[in-house]
């Protein structure tokens, strides 16, 4: 049957009433045919997720109603290898409770890491795309370095960058550090074509939301803070530095910036007008300043402030990655793929994509 998770907002929550619930939607829930497995308790959130099996949401939800008289705020379909690679093998249940192996109560925070690493080359003749987007050599490296930290690489098309998925902030930062270290050190004595720029972005979330499905919102953050670090820099949300203590070896030699929660929200609707009007020519500085709702200079302020570039080189970067993400996809030619990203001129747009990426995209073999 379908694996479902559910999502609570409860005031004052204690563990032991949540334990009793639990007990209450097992005594009811074969009527439904419904098997309810566990839960996980967030006491700093006043929220509990519950996993369960069943034939659709609704006979899910009517175990709840039954036997607790309580709604969730929303209930999703969850696949289940990806559940595991969020949420993880080794755990001990109590009563339904998930805890850590070493016995504390798992709060459902995963914490996220997403890195980008583009090979600016400056080879010329045909290049193959995996030459110039995630190289094999430093992207196995990164990957080894996520692994011995145990994150867990969740693959999917949605977010053209390696991502890794951790239990605690501390392994997730020092996994960052690492891989820092070694792409800066690997680059005063690299031997290939081409130079690594790389950078990473850090979010904290939790299985659902009220309204985004499951670790969507997380991920989504991190891939964008990633979008917008600059070359060698870790980008994570203040909300991230509150779990994480920063230890002095790191907090000295890492490239590390913290954006708040202010200054996210922002970034956010930045994102999603940006990405929105993206194939539109004449959308520029004073069209975003306008669908943001500030002034223009107040516009470049805020950009500069939180991406570190102009509006101007913003908007560029963005549509050149959405181009590159379609030379991936091997369907349209270079004209098509410039009207995509709100270049008229097909011309134009290859000379702005080769002061990038170093080749034309027309070179690019996927």
């Amino acid at each position: 049957m379908p694996l479902y998770m559910d999502i609570h907002k409860i005031n004052e929550i204690d563990i032991e009433t949540v334990k009793s619930a639990h007990l209450q939607d097992l005594a009811v829930q074969e009527k439904y045919k419904v098997k309810y497995h566990q839960f996980w308790v967030n006491e700093a959130t006043d929220t509990v997720f519950c996993l369960m099996e069943g034939p659709d949401k609704e006979s899910c939800a009517a175990v709840h109603w039954e036997a607790n008289g309580i709604k969730a705020c929303q209930i999703t379909e969850v696949e289940g290898g990806i559940y595991d690679l969020f949420m993880g093998k080794d755990r001990v249940i109590d009563h339904g409770l998930v805890r850590h192996l070493n016995g504390e109560v798992d709060s459902g925070y995963r914490f996220i890491l997403s890195l980008d690493i583009i090979a600016n080359t400056k080879a010329s003749g045909k290049i193959d795309f995996n030459y110039l987007k995630l190289p094999a050599l430093p992207k196995g490296k990164a990957i080894e370095i996520i692994k011995k930290y145990n994150g867990r690489i969740v693959s999917s098309q949605a977010f053209d960058c390696i991502t890794g998925i951790f239990i605690s902030p501390q392994a997730v930062l020092q996994a960052a550090y690492d891989i820092q270290k070694l792409f800066d050190s690997k680059a005063k004595e690299a031997s290939h074509s081409y130079n690594i720029i790389y950078n990473m972005g850090i979010s904290i979330g939790e299985p659902l939301t009220e309204k985004e499905g499951f670790f969507e919102e997380a991920l989504k953050t991190s891939h964008r803070l990633c979008q917008i670090a600059a070359h060698r820099e870790i980008l994570a949300s203040k909300y991230f530095e509150d779990f994480c203590d920063i230890n002095s070896t790191i907090e000295n030699h890492i490239h590390l910036r913290i954006i708040n929660g202010v200054e996210l929200e922002f970034l956010n609707s930045l994102m999603d007008i940006t990405n929105d009007k993206l194939a539109e020519s004449d959308f520029c500085v004073d069209k975003l300043g306008k669908e943001i709702g500030v002034s223009r200079p107040q516009l470049y302020r805020k950009i500069i402030a939180i991406t570190g570039r102009s509006p101007v080189s913003f908007i560029r970067d963005i549509r050149l990655n959405k181009a590159l993400n379609l030379v991936r996809e091997n369907k349209y030619n270079v004209s098509e793929i410039a009207l995509e990203v709100g270049y008229n001129n097909p011309s134009n747009f290859s000379r702005t994509f080769f002061r990038k990426y170093g080749v034309k995209p027309s070179k690019i073999v996927v």
